[in-house]
């Protein structure tokens, strides 16, 4: 009876040293090495190693009381023990190298796609040998990326003409609110198509609108007496608006409105080419030079626009308004006929 008592109490102390070598074989036996992970590892087995100690001095401490067959059955067990333990000493190697230099290594990690897998739960970076991988920046214009994209339809067509730049926007341009506040036509420029001079205003007036040409109501007769008191006529000059449609009650085209109908301005600017172009008034020099400055502060002064002189000059409707102002219009316009009869004068020469 003792001895089956004792067998009994030996086969329940296997099946505890069973139980601690299964938890063993949880920690190390599919363990993932890592440099960073090395102090964790040895942690993990000194943890690992401490359950199946004490397992076998348990079993060593009860066999040495028991039948000389139970102790070497005992004795056996404990061996077993000791083996599965410097077995899994083994498993959890411990890397040659320093920490921060290390690679990261599998034990049973043989393929490159698990580790990959395994260096991306670890968190490791790996190195990008495609050149055109889509994490690459692309390269940039500018050092900070700031790129100014390009206005198409300001820009001119090869070979095209006014007629062309008309025709484009059309009898019934629908672009802008202008065209829904009582327009009755859209005013295109008119003149010389190879002009030395042009003149660009805001926007047609009620006259305008109603014969559909620019600058033919009392602003535009008061042009007319500039122009020929600067020696030439008004077939010779080019003139236009920013605008094409009149805007209700004469106000002032907004910013947007004005940014819809520029494109083909500055189109027909480019076919044209003229040496020096006046524009009057506030809204036109702004719109066309792109400025903030007010008419006052720059009237006089020769601007440039893509190599062409501009003479900012007050408007005719505001020198019907105020006729004192018309001294300061006639000093500007006498610098633009001088300036076009030195270029005249070293074309002929």
């Amino acid at each position: 009876m003792a001895d089956e008592a004792s067998l009994k109490e030996l086969l329940s102390l296997t099946e505890e040293i069973e139980a601690q070598l299964e938890y063993l074989r949880e920690l190390g036996v599919s363990y993932l090495a890592a440099p960073d992970n090395a102090r964790e590892e040895t942690q993990a087995a000194s943890s690992a190693r401490a359950p199946v100690a004490s397992a076998t001095a348990s079993a060593q401490a009860a066999a040495v009381n028991r039948s000389p067959a139970l102790k070497r059955n005992a004795e056996a067990e404990a061996r077993r023990a000791t083996d599965i333990e410097a077995t899994a000493r083994a498993r959890v190697t411990t890397p040659p190298w320093p920490n921060t230099a290390a690679p990261t290594l599998a034990v049973r990690a043989t393929d490159a796609s698990e580790q990959a897998d395994m260096a991306t739960r670890k968190n490791v970076r790996t190195p990008n040998t495609n050149p055109l991988d889509a994490s690459t920046p692309a390269p940039q214009d500018t050092l900070f990326g700031e790129i100014t994209p390009k206005d198409e339809l300001s820009l001119p067509r090869p070979g095209e003409t006014l007629a062309d730049v008309w025709q484009d926007i059309g009898p019934q341009c629908m672009r802008c609110p202008l065209c829904c506040e009582g327009r009755s036509k859209v005013v295109n420029s008119e003149g010389h198509p190879q002009a030395r001079l042009m003149f660009v205003g805001e926007a047609p007036g009620a006259d305008e609108d109603a014969q559909g040409r620019p600058f033919v109501g009392r602003a535009g007769q008061l042009l007319n007496k500039i122009i020929e008191a600067i020696g030439m006529k008004r077939e010779d000059v080019f003139i236009g608006n920013v605008n094409r449609c009149r805007p209700a009650n004469n106000r002032t085209p907004t910013t947007a409105e004005a940014a819809v109908c520029k494109p083909f301005l500055l189109r027909e600017i480019a076919i044209v080419r003229p040496d020096v172009i006046v524009v009057l008034g506030n809204t036109a020099m702004k719109n066309l030079l792109d400025t903030k400055e007010g008419i006052t502060k720059v009237r006089g002064q020769f601007q440039d626009y893509k190599g062409i002189k501009v003479m900012p000059t007050f408007h005719p409707a505001y020198l019907l308004r105020d006729p004192s102002k018309k001294r300061e219009t006639w000093d500007d316009m006498k610098k633009v006929r001088d300036y076009l009869n030195t270029l005249k004068s070293k074309t002929e020469d």
